[in-house]
C-alpha cells in the first residue's frame, strides 16, 4: 500500500505527498499531461522534442544539470503519447534545489535559437539512429497510421516524419510549450524523507507564483470500431522476416485493459508461456515472440511481434500463431494462478523503490484515478478465467487486428 496525502495550489497544480523516512533520500516527480497526442498532425514530435528542450536551461537557470548534480542529484524523463514525465533523485536535505529547477522551466524556459537548433539536431538524429537505420526500427512508424485512421496516436511520439522537427520555428515552440506545460494540466508528487508541511511550504514558495494558462486542449476524434483486418508489407536490410500485429484494446485504467494486461503474460512471458512453448521450443517457428500492451488513456494496443525462423514462411508463422492463441481458450484455474502470482511479485518488486512509487502516484493520477496505484494487485487477483477467455476472444479477433508483413530486401 503506497500511502499519501495531496493537496491542490490557487494556480491549479496538484501536489501529491508520499513520506518514507527510511533513507535520507527524495524524488521529485512532475508529470505533465501532454503527449503525441495533442499535437498538430502537421508538426508532430513536439512532446519529445520538449523532453530534450526542457534539460536546456530556463528563465533564471542557464545550466539545469550542473546545478542539480552540485547537490548530488540524477534526473531522467520520457514522453509516451498522453504525457511527459520527469524526475529527480537527490538527498533529502537538497530537497529545495528541485523545487527551484523545476519551477523555474515550468515558469519558461531559454528559449534561444542555439538552443532550439541544438535539441533539434540531437532529436534528428536520435530519429535516424533508432527509427531509420536501425533494423526494424521504422515498423510502428508504418503500422500506426495503418491501425489508428483518425485518431492522433497514429504517430509515434518521435513523431510523423523528420520534417516536421527539421521545420520547427521558435514560434512553433513557444506556441506548444505555453500551452500544454502549466501548473494546471501538471502534477507534482514528492516521496521520501519529507514532510507534508515541509512539501506545502516550498510548494508554495516556488509554484504558487506561476500563473495558470489557457490550455491547448482540443477534443480528439474517437477512433471507430475496426471491422475487418488490415494489412501492410514493407521490405529493409533485415536478418529475417518478422510478422507485427496490432490490436485495439481498451484504455489503461479500465478493468478490461488488466485482463488484456494478464493475457499477455499467458502468451509470452517467461518460458512457462505459450508462445515460448508452442513457437519458439515446441514448432521452432521464431526465435523470439513478445506479446504486450500499450497503455493509453484513450482504447490503446496490444502488440504481437515475431521474426520468423530460417526455413519457416509466413504462413507457417502465423498458422503456428493462431493456433497457439487459440490455446487461451483451454486455459485452467491453475495456468492462471500462475500468472497472477507472477504478477503480483513483479508488481511488489517494482514498489520497493521510492522513484516507482513515486512514478505509479502520478502515472495513476494522471489517468484521473490516482487509488489505481493501491488497487492493480486486487484488481488482477479478481479476474476470472471466464473474464480472461471473453476478453481474448474480443480484442485477439482477426476483425480487430491491423498486420505489418516485415519481408527482407
Amino acid at each position: 500500500m503506497t500511502e499519501y496525502q495531496q493537496f491542490t495550489l490557487d494556480n491549479g497544480l496538484k501536489v501529491v505527498v508520499h513520506e518514507d523516512h527510511d533513507l535520507p533520500k527524495a524524488v521529485v516527480n512532475l508529470i505533465y499531461r501532454v503527449g503525441s497526442k495533442d499535437e498538430a498532425p502537421e508538426r508532430t514530435g513536439f512532446a519529445h522534442l520538449f523532453e530534450h528542450l526542457m534539460f536546456r536551461g530556463s528563465l533564471n537557470v542557464p545550466e539545469y544539470d550542473s546545478a542539480l548534480q552540485r547537490v548530488g542529484g540524477a534526473n531522467n524523463a520520457f514522453t509516451s503519447a498522453d504525457i511527459t514525465n520527469y524526475y529527480i533523485s537527490l538527498p533529502s536535505n537538497q530537497l529545495e534545489t528541485a523545487f527551484w529547477l523545476e519551477s523555474d522551466r515550468m515558469l519558461g524556459l531559454d528559449f534561444s535559437e542555439e538552443n532550439l537548433e541544438a535539441e533539434k539536431s540531437v532529436v534528428i538524429e536520435e530519429y535516424k539512429q533508432r527509427y531509420l537505420n536501425q533494423p526494424y526500427g521504422n515498423a510502428f512508424l508504418e503500422l500506426r497510421p495503418l491501425h489508428y485512421q483518425v485518431h492522433p496516436y497514429q504517430w509515434m511520439p518521435i513523431g510523423k516524419d523528420i520534417s516536421h522537427i527539421e521545420e520547427a520555428s521558435m514560434q512553433d515552440v513557444q506556441d506548444f510549450f505555453y500551452s500544454f506545460y502549466a501548473p494546471n494540466n501538471a502534477t507534482l508528487v514528492i516521496a521520501g524523507d519529507v514532510s507534508l508541511e515541509q512539501v506545502k511550504q516550498l510548494s508554495q514558495k516556488w509554484f504558487g507564483e506561476i500563473p495558470s494558462r489557457k490550455l491547448g486542449k482540443s477534443l480528439l476524434p474517437q477512433e471507430p470500431a475496426q471491422i475487418s483486418a488490415r494489412t501492410k508489407t514493407i521490405s529493409g536490410k533485415v536478418p529475417f522476416p518478422a510478422v507485427y500485429r496490432l490490436y485495439h484494446t481498451p484504455a489503461y485504467g479500465s478493468r478490461e485493459f488488466f485482463v488484456t494486461d494478464l493475457i499477455t503474460d499467458l502468451l509470452s512471458s517467461g518460458k512457462s508461456s505459450l508462445f515460448y512453448q508452442n513457437l519458439v521450443r515446441g514448432k521452432e517457428l521464431s526465435p523470439s515472440v513478445n506479446a504486450y500492451v500499450i497503455p493509453m488513456h484513450d482504447p490503446g494496443s496490444l502488440a504481437i511481434v515475431g521474426q520468423i525462423a530460417e526455413g519457416k514462411s509466413v504462413a507457417e508463422f502465423e498458422s503456428g500463431l493462431d493456433e497457439t492463441i487459440d490455446k487461451l481458450f483451454a486455459l485452467t484455474e491453475e495456468d492462471l494462478d500462475r500468472i497472477k502470482a507472477k504478477l503480483e511479485a513483479s508488481y511488489i518488486m517494482q514498489q520497493t523503490t521510492i522513484l516507482n512509487r513515486a512514478i505509479g502516484l502520478a502515472m495513476s493520477d494522471a489517468v484521473g484515478d490516482i487509488e489505481l496505484v493501491n488497487k492493480m494487485v486486487d484488481i488482477y487477483q479478481s479476474l476470472s478465467l471466464e473474464e480472461v477467455k471473453k476478453v481474448a476472444k474480443k480484442i485477439l479477433a482477426p476483425t480487430n487486428c491491423s498486420t505489418l508483413y516485415y519481408e527482407v530486401e
